[in-house]
């Protein structure tokens, strides 16, 4: 099981601005995939953004042209910056990583909030 570190989250104005960021750890293989999911009240966790180790990505509508998605493969490190916030967008976020072995772990979720 790979162990993951959320930070980033937090209360943003309309328009504004975050970057969250996620770290693996504890994996015995490689870490092929890497995302981030979100889960709003009273909603199912959706897809947000992924990427792959050779750099392939992939987003959710709601996020294209907003949020960008990147990797550092070398220390197995997820960020998600996300540019031109919506109270939409508002939800609990959660990393996501999958071995080579296919075998998922989830973080613990960090909160955004965009609110005026």
């Amino acid at each position: 099981q790979v162990q993951l570190v959320e930070s980033g989250g937090g209360v943003v104005q309309p328009g504004g601005s975050l970057r969250l960021s996620c770290a693996a750890s504890g994996s015995r293989f490689r870490v092929n995939l890497m995302g981030w999911y979100r889960q709003a009240p009273g909603k199912q966790r959706e897809l947000v953004a992924t990427i792959r180790s050779g750099g392939t990505t992939n987003y959710a509508d709601a996020v294209k042209g907003r949020f960008t998605i990147s990797r550092d493969n070398a220390n197995n490190t997820v960020y998600l910056q996300m540019n031109s916030l919506k109270p939409e967008d508002t939800a609990v976020y959660y990393c996501y990583a999958m071995t080579m072995t296919s075998i998922g772990s989830w973080g613990q979720g960090t909160q955004v909030t965009v609110s005026s």
